[in-house]
């Protein structure tokens, strides 16, 4: 075959994003425990980008951290 007729070879990756909510100590802190969490049902995490970020206060201190993320991972 032609060079010029040679089948293209591309590569693609599927690609999803899945809602979560965590708390932690810190924002990195729930970050990271809903990467972990994740993990636990989903493989191939690529991703987190927290869209909000809430605190817990008690006291005028913040007890608690709280994210919305979206978790993008690929599918196999």
């Amino acid at each position: 075959m032609p060079p010029s007729l040679s089948p293209i070879k591309k590569t693609m990756s599927i690609a999803k994003v899945i809602e979560v909510i965590a708390e932690g100590k810190s924002v990195e802190d729930a970050l990271e425990n809903a990467v972990a969490e994740a993990s636990k049902s989903v493989h191939g995490i690529k991703s987190i980008y927290a869209e909000g970020i809430q605190a817990s206060v008690k006291d005028g201190v913040i007890k608690h951290y709280r994210i919305n993320a979206k978790i993008t991972f690929v599918l196999d």
